[in-house]
């Protein structure tokens, strides 16, 4: 993923890059939170930011509440860092808008542990916008193409991504359509007494 550091220790600063950078992350470092929000609004492919809580000119907490104030933008993954603990100071970075909350010093195998989960929740983040996005879909049997090219059901697509149930049955118009007789004998209004076993369609 793409990381943007803003911690005002130097020291602090490049050791954090080389943990980020022997995970594999790339990083961008800044000195303080105005310099993170430059660099955000620079760059919109910036997917998590790791900021110390205390920082001069902005803070973190600062930081925290313009990246959520932000419209249509990309979200990114706030995790904020101190050396201060305590549930207090833990809910304050929440309410600010932080997604996640580490002491120092930072434990390499925990940092390694809180970025997985970013990066889990910002592919869901991204699976739930291809939602509300473009499709390709079908358009004959209706299947969805999904990033690796395979095509699924457009149930199965779905519900992968929402935990949706689907429940099948016929509308209306495709009950005019296709099941005449039966619509006829249910359109509002017919009267009461119809034969026994012809107030269904008939099985396809």
């Amino acid at each position: 993923m793409k990381v943007l550091i803003a911690e005002d220790d130097r020291v602090s600063s490049l050791l954090l890059e080389k943990l980020l950078g022997g995970l594999g992350h790339e990083v961008v470092t800044v000195a303080n939170g105005a310099e993170a929000i430059e660099q955000l609004t620079r760059k919109d492919d910036l997917q998590v930011v790791i900021s110390d809580w205390i920082m001069p000119v902005v803070d973190g907490i600062q930081l925290c509440r313009h990246i959520r104030a932000r419209e249509n933008a990309p979200y990114v993954y706030v995790i904020v860092v101190t050396a201060r603990r305590g549930r207090k100071r833990y809910l304050e970075a929440l309410d600010a808008g932080a997604d996640d909350f580490i002491a120092k010093p930072i434990d390499a195998e925990e940092l390694s542990a809180r970025l997985r989960v970013a990066e889990r929740i910002l592919g869901l983040q991204t699976e739930m916008k291809q939602l509300h996005g473009l499709l390709s879909i079908c358009a004959y049997c209706k299947n969805i193409r999904e990033r690796d090219d395979t095509w699924v059901p457009i149930e199965q697509y779905v519900s992968r991504r929402a935990h949706t149930i689907f429940s099948h049955g016929i509308c209306p118009g495709c009950a005019a359509r296709h099941f005449k007789e039966w619509s006829a004998q249910n359109r509002p209004g017919r009267p009461a007494g119809r034969k026994k076993g012809r107030g269904k369609p008939p099985e396809k």
